[in-house]
């Protein structure tokens, strides 16, 4: 289990790497379209306050575990280079850090990852390989790469330095709301939900902390509420349009962190994750990947799933989305059953 003091010792190595993201307050439209119909109490409720993360230089909170755990690494360790998996994001962060720290990078993704992360990936100096949708086979041809050419397995998830990185987020929401009540945290394979919730009650914080996945690929939602890692086919999970949260289970550490410092996990439909994608780009003037718009989805259409707030926060955990689906998504009008 990560620390307090492993938390605030990421958020130092972070310094000047990682962007001290805002809190942005978010305000409902005084005329709302006829597809958000089911919102209209929105106005009634506590502020919300959303957390663009996608202001990081990689478009995306990963940087944050990835530098941490590569910083963290012995001077032998870098030189023999690292490995990761991943769908895009990670692989981003990954090859970032790797880059500014001097290390060589390897990434292993799935051949239906986004063309728009793949390429980013690449031009950030990361030899990528290729293999098939499933999260297992990734990890199972990064391990094997490792075990090859010695290099240093990064995960995308499972691992402490991964979590205390993405951890100094909620240190930063504690700064900027004191009065926090309820974080809303999108949930792939953990990392940010362990990191976030961690950060918040190891520091005292009495805000519930609830978080948010696809209905596609519920994994987490399952697992949190059986008291065991549920696992979901490939095919399902690769199924939902946020590609950042195909994982098809959660990681033994993480759930370790999500048991002890989780108060729920619920989940939300395609539909109303493009059409939060569509409002956070309207009305909060904010880019959001599919990934990264799931907690404001939940805000929007899961009023009655969540706890009374007077000051929550969203995570919009990223921003790397096609030009092509997010020119789609705004063109839209979707109104969920």
């Amino acid at each position: 289990m990560v620390t307090l003091e492993d938390i605030k010792r990421a958020q130092q190595r972070l310094r000047g790497i990682a962007v001290r993201t805002p809190l942005i307050a978010y305000f409902p439209p005084a005329n709302k379209p006829a597809a958000n119909a089911k919102t209209e109490n929105e106005s009634d409720r506590g502020q919300l306050w959303l957390k663009p993360e996608s202001l990081q230089p990689i478009g995306s909170f990963k940087l944050r575990g990835a530098y941490n755990k590569i910083a963290s690494l012995t001077e032998q360790e870098r030189q023999r280079g690292v490995i990761s998996y991943s769908s895009g994001n990670h692989a981003q962060g990954v090859a970032y850090a790797a880059r500014a720290l001097g290390v060589k990078a390897v990434i292993v993704m799935p051949r239906n990852a986004p063309r728009l992360k793949m390429e980013s990936t690449a031009a950030l100096g990361a030899e990528i390989v290729t293999v098939g949708p499933a999260s297992a086979e990734r990890m199972q041809k990064a391990e094997e790469l490792a075990s090859q050419h010695g290099y240093v397995i990064v995960p995308p998830y499972n691992d402490e330095q991964i979590i205390a990185g993405q951890g100094t987020t909620g240190l930063e929401i504690l700064e900027d709301c004191p009065n926090v009540d309820m974080v809303l945290v999108p949930v792939g394979g953990g990392g940010l939900l362990s990191g976030i919730s961690a950060a918040l009650k190891l520091s005292g914080s009495r805000a519930q902390i609830v978080g948010v996945e696809p209905e596609l690929a519920n994994d987490a939602q399952q697992s949190f509420r059986q008291g065991e890692i549920v696992q979901l086919s490939a095919d399902r999970v690769s199924s939902t349009l946020a590609d950042g949260l195909r994982t098809q289970s959660i990681g033994p550490i993480n759930f370790e962190h999500i048991r002890q410092f989780v108060d729920d996990v619920i989940t939300v439909t395609e539909d109303e994750i493009r059409i939060a994608m569509r409002r956070l780009a309207g009305n909060a003037h904010i880019v959001a990947e599919p990934s990264g718009a799931v907690t404001f989805a939940a805000w929007l259409f899961h009023a009655k799933e969540l706890p009374d707030s007077k000051e929550a926060v969203a995570v919009v955990s990223g921003g790397n989305v096609d030009p092509q689906l997010l020119a789609q998504v705004l063109q839209e009008e979707i109104t969920p059953e």
